[in-house]
């Protein structure tokens, strides 16, 4: 299981040195705080590595034979963005969800809930304006609830247009 050290957990610890596990994700906003706060990251070997993303047990021999099928061109691709929220049901997850995604200016084209014993799944389609970055969305929205909490996933639609050609 996946560790992630937040802006939360840099502000617990003490000190002008933080140690993570290996294999530690520290995000974004994380490594942002602690440079303007003065602060080190790294692992008890040395210096904070962000980990190897785990691309799953079939994905070198996915590379090896097929390399020919390259991403598809679609000009009406468009910058849609899908988004799923899976966690613990509690007051207010819809809200920090939007809240985040008003901040950033970001249009929700269409969004369904479903809870079932005490946990849900959301799931949003979203319109990103052309001059936010991807990778930056992602990584503010992926850093939103935690492992105890909920977790949110954010994917663009080109992903969901290549699973379906093949």
């Amino acid at each position: 299981m996946t560790r992630y050290f937040t802006v939360e957990d840099l502000r617990r610890s003490s000190g002008p040195e933080v140690v993570v596990p290996e294999g530690t994700v520290v995000t974004p906003q994380a490594l942002a705080a602690a440079q303007t706060a003065g602060v080190t990251i790294r692992h008890a070997s040395g210096a904070y590595a962000e980990p190897t993303p785990d691309r799953g047990p079939d994905a070198q021999r996915a590379a090896t034979l097929l390399p020919h099928l390259p991403e598809p061109v679609d000009e009406n691709a468009g910058t849609g963005v899908v988004i799923t929220v899976v966690g613990r049901d509690r007051a207010g997850v819809l809200a920090e969800v939007t809240s985040a995604l008003g901040e950033a200016h970001i249009n929700v084209h269409d969004i369904s809930q479903k809870t079932i014993e005490g946990y849900f799944h959301m799931l949003l389609t979203v319109e990103l304006p052309s001059e936010l970055d991807f990778g930056r969305v992602k990584s503010a929205l992926e850093c939103l609830g935690g492992p105890d909490d909920y977790v949110v996933r954010v994917m663009h639609e080109r992903v969901f247009r290549f699973m379906h050609r093949i």
